[in-house]
């Protein structure tokens, strides 16, 4: 079935009951990356946003429950700026969500309330302060990725960053780790959601990605390669891109981007996957994204591949038929 079929047919009752309540009340609710909010303003808010402290994470939530519920429950104790559900591609979701009070007050209100309350029989949840973290930590990047690189393919596929910086991975051999930092904790977890479930690889490097944390923080600043480090603010680089080394001949048509976009100094590429739907014949459909650094239009559609061989997940398979998809794109044959 389209993925538009077999997501509506997932928890209908529940679907239409939040239809409902939209219509009747007006509210309006934006799903974007995975994630739908309301708010963030709300329509009668006037000023600038709630300061830092005012955000209360909200776990353990059963997974076909929707704002329809969950709003009116949290307003019950303060004024709402945002409301944020994380959404999975079936509709359900995923178990976990925000809420951004107007003040400290209701922040506080809602934890007192709502920690441990029972929204449904057997069903506790968890209300806790917000870390509103804005820091990730990407490592395993290959050596040959530069700064800009980097910075020009996250732009492309995420909101709000403000600097990338590049280390000597403290973990892996010749490899290197980014730290990320973004404007806010929102655009930080949709840019860790983005890069860690869309299976994303810079070239062949696969990316381990999580939140930059106090230890490692440490540990970077005191390195001895701290100051060959290099850091991109803005649009500012404080880097020549460096041009990549002659390479094999290409055996296989990702193969055959990787070394095209070498041989004309593009930059790597960024392929992300994501798989969508599976049957019961052995097909796997998957959403495909490639960004190219150099390349003014990135690609995305879909592909289907058969899950067989060493490659179980059909990751590998996906990147491959893409591949071939955006040579024929670029005018290449194999």
């Amino acid at each position: 079935l389209p993925p538009q079929t077999w997501t509506n047919s997932i928890n209908q009752a529940n679907k239409m009951a939040l239809r409902t309540w939209v219509e009747q009340t007006g509210i309006s609710l934006v799903q974007i990356n995975g994630q739908r909010r309301y708010g963030g303003p709300p329509p009668d808010w006037v000023g600038n946003p709630p300061p830092a402290g005012t955000e209360v994470y909200i776990g353990k939530l059963p997974q076909d429950m929707y704002e329809n519920t969950l709003i009116p429950l949290f307003q019950s104790v303060g004024k709402l700026y945002e409301f944020r559900l994380m959404m999975t591609f079936s509709g359900l979701n995923r178990g976990f969500a925000y809420a951004r009070y107007s003040n400290w007050h209701g922040a506080r209100a809602a934890i007192a309330t709502f920690n441990n309350f029972k929204v449904r029989k057997g069903c506790a949840i968890v209300v806790c302060k917000s870390t509103e973290k804005c820091e990730l930590s990407v490592d395993g990047l290959a050596t040959s990725v530069s700064q800009r690189e980097l910075e020009a393919v996250l732009r492309r596929i995420t909101e709000g960053l403000h600097s990338v910086t590049l280390y000597a991975s403290p973990c892996h051999k010749q490899a290197q780790l980014a730290v990320l930092k973004y404007g806010s904790h929102q655009a930080a977890a949709m840019a860790k959601k983005i890069l860690v479930e869309g299976n994303v690889r810079l070239g062949v490097v696969r990316m381990s990605v999580d939140w930059l944390n106090d230890s490692l923080k440490q540990k970077l600043r005191s390195r001895a390669e701290k100051p060959s480090s290099r850091k991109v603010q803005g649009c500012k680089s404080l880097e020549v891109p460096k041009l990549a080394p002659p390479s094999p001949a290409p055996h296989n048509a990702l193969d055959h981007l990787n070394a095209l976009c070498r041989r004309q100094n593009l930059g790597m590429p960024l392929f992300i996957t994501k798989c969508v739907q599976a049957n019961c014949s052995g097909w796997l459909r998957f959403w495909c994204r490639v960004v190219i650094p150099g390349y003014p239009v990135p690609f995305s559609g879909f592909t289907s591949v058969r899950q067989d061989g060493p490659d179980r997940s059909g990751h590998e398979a996906a990147k491959s038929a893409v591949a071939s998809k955006v040579l024929h794109m670029m005018g290449e044959s194999l």
